[in-house]
């Protein structure tokens, strides 16, 4: 064998040329096209995916706003205050769809916009106060103009890009669209008589709207500037600055509303002439850029070619090397190691071999050493863990034995003091005693299920699956909440009745825990074509698709028991038991809100019913249930 050379020496060798290439290749491809193509034409996509749905979503908020100003002044009425928010709440859907589709070029656009959703989400709440009296004129106008600021940041964030004509002319119409939202605003304020703090707020807005499109004018090209002076140099304009003049001077004049809604209008479709002849103006420019990049993609082109002739030769030998390598590795993945953890769960010893990976590279023997070692330490693990299961098993399965002798000692003792007491008040004491003892007795049981042994109830013969519900609805602590309706003379076989009981008991526990205290948990069953049906229904506060979902995972599919997750092994021991018995367990929710557990028993558990009266109840005492009787 020849000397071993190290994978970097080869990496290197082989990489060198085409990395140098690609570097000066890319290099020069993303300076270009992804600071400037991409750029420009993200800034037409944006266009469409969020500044014009955010222009429209701008337009029917200032008209809600007006609206709800006239409503607050008593000179609108509420179905026409309806129809505008249903219009708004539309152009918000509409935003939200698109801008949920656009992949933005930033994340500081996501989180503008993310900005605005938590905005609009502010509607609802300033409805609601308007509705029921609580905000004022001047409260609610600020509120909504608020939200129309944050989609306004929106406009400025998108329109950042690096050409800077159009980011120049971009900046200064969003600016003179501003100067359009505060004249909306104006208008919303001035419907009426103004008290000091509206007429200050009125006069700070007029001066400030003047100044943007004093400013914008002098800084739009002649394209664009054209419409605006033709607006602002319109009798319109000109009778809507006096009536603003005198409004600032603490008059009332009439017009006011007709003539800024004309205005306003006229304003919204200058606006938006601007942005589209904007947005026309990035292609070509991105076209010429993207020629240039297929010009500089085509010269690297030959640069990479030759790389990869080169490097084809060098990288076959250490390909092959490394294919090996990886086929050695998948198989201990996928096959070796699994088979070995499987054989140790079942107690069988195992007998590894060394993984060999001929190779002339250092790196690559080490690696299959490494392998190697990773091999031995995870069948050390796997059989750490399976003695550690084993031995916690058998600690819950002495101590559950234990517990199960005390308990049945104790419950012969309760009996005989129950036989012997006369005193009203001591018999129900102990026969709340006996009933803890119960409860207690199926924890004992739940222990030895969770270890895998088998709890030492039993019957003999089949009992009445309606004893079987009652015997479970005995075995919880809120039996007085729990209602068993009548149900047919189906007999369950008696080597399953011990583990149905415990099953159905867990279910009513959990849903008397789960559900308000004045409520009833309905117990009912039925025969189905494939056996016999108990439904265990709660009126709780339900749970969600996500849980469903979860929890009926875990129960057609027990998972191993996790001594960390001790909140849940009411579950871990209903779905042994029923997996135990091929009994299927499934959770949906209850037309009350709570939640219903379906527990479908096979036909081979279940027996047709005696011809004569049934048989008590399963070796449980005499206790008092709620029983609904059919009409």
């Amino acid at each position: 064998m020849g000397r071993s050379r190290t994978i970097r020496m080869k990496i290197i060798g082989l990489l060198l040329v085409p990395l140098a290439s690609m570097v000066v290749l890319w290099g020069v491809i993303t300076a270009v096209t992804a600071s400037e193509s991409l750029e420009l034409r993200q800034y037409k996509t944006d266009w469409t995916n969020l500044r014009l749905p955010a222009y429209k979503l701008i337009s029917e908020i200032q008209r809600e706003r007006l609206i709800s100003a006239r409503l607050l002044r008593n000179t609108a009425d509420k179905t026409a205050v309806a129809t505008q928010r249903t219009r708004t709440d539309a152009a918000s859907d509409a935003f939200r769809q698109l801008s949920s589709n656009s992949k933005d070029r930033s994340e500081e656009i996501r989180t503008q916009v993310d900005a605005v959703y938590t905005a609009i989400d502010r509607l609802d709440a300033v409805r609601g106060e308007i509705d029921a009296g609580l905000s004022d004129r001047l409260h609610s106008v600020e509120t909504y103009s608020s939200i129309i600021d944050t989609l306004f940041g929106l406009h400025r964030r998108v329109a950042l890009i690096d050409d800077i004509p159009i980011y120049e002319q971009s900046r200064v119409v969003i600016d003179m669209g501003y100067a359009k939202e505060l004249l909306t605003r104006e208008q919303a304020i001035g419907l009426g008589a103004l008290t000091a703090a509206e007429r200050r707020l009125f006069t700070r807005l007029a001066g400030n709207r003047r100044f943007l499109l004093d400013q914008g004018l002098a800084e739009l090209d002649p394209v664009l500037r054209d419409p605006q002076v033709a607006l602002i140099t319109s009798p319109a304009y000109q009778r809507m600055r006096m009536l603003e003049d005198q409004i600032i001077a603490g008059g009332m004049p009439q017009g006011w509303l007709t003539i800024t809604e004309a205005l306003a209008k006229s304003f919204n479709e200058a606006q938006m002439r601007a942005s589209t002849i904007l947005n026309e103006r990035a292609d070509p420019v991105a076209d010429e850029v993207l020629s240039r990049a297929f010009l500089l993609a085509g010269t690297a082109l030959g640069l990479v070619i030759v790389s990869i002739a080169f490097s084809l030769r060098m990288g076959g030998r250490l390909s092959k090397e490394l294919g090996a390598l990886r086929l050695t590795a998948l198989e201990v993945a996928q096959e070796r190691l699994p088979h070995v953890v499987a054989k140790l769960r079942k107690g069988e010893t195992v007998d590894l071999p060394e993984l060999s990976v001929a190779s002339t590279t250092v790196e690559i023997d080490d690696v299959g050493q490494a392998f190697s070692t990773v091999q031995q330490t995870a069948v050390e693990a796997a059989v750490g863990q399976a003695q550690l299961s084993e031995g916690v098993g058998h600690v819950f399965r002495n101590l559950a034995r234990r517990s199960q002798t005390l308990l049945h000692r104790q419950r012969i003792q309760l009996a005989d003091m129950q036989h012997r007491a006369t005193d009203p008040e001591a018999l129900d004491d102990l026969f709340k005693l006996d009933h803890l003892t119960t409860r207690m007795r199926r924890h004992a049981e739940g222990l030895i299920i969770l270890s895998g042994a088998t709890p030492g109830r039993g019957w003999s013969r089949p009992v009445p699956l309606l004893d079987v519900a009652r015997g479970a609805a005995a075995e919880v602590e809120d039996y007085q909440r729990v209602v068993v309706e009548p149900m047919s003379g189906q007999r369950l076989a008696g080597t399953v009745v011990g583990d149905v009981i415990h099953l159905i008991a867990e279910l009513i526990e959990n849903a008397t825990v789960y559900s308000p205290a004045h409520t009833s948990v309905i117990v009912r069953g039925e025969a189905a074509a494939r056996g016999f049906a108990f439904e265990v229904e709660d009126r709780g506060f339900g749970m969600s698709a996500e849980e469903l979902a979860d929890y009926n995972e875990r129960l057609a599919s027990p998972p191993e028991f996790d001594l960390a997750d001790s909140d849940r092994l009411g579950l871990f021991v209903v779905s042994r038991l029923a997996a135990r018995h091929d009994i299927r367990v499934t959770l949906r929710g209850s037309p009350y809100g709570g939640t219903t557990a379906i527990v479908l028993i096979p036909e081979e558990h279940v027996a047709a019913p005696e011809a004569e009266a049934q048989s008590p109840a399963p070796k449980e005492p005499d206790r008092p249930m709620r029983v609904v009787r059919s009409e």
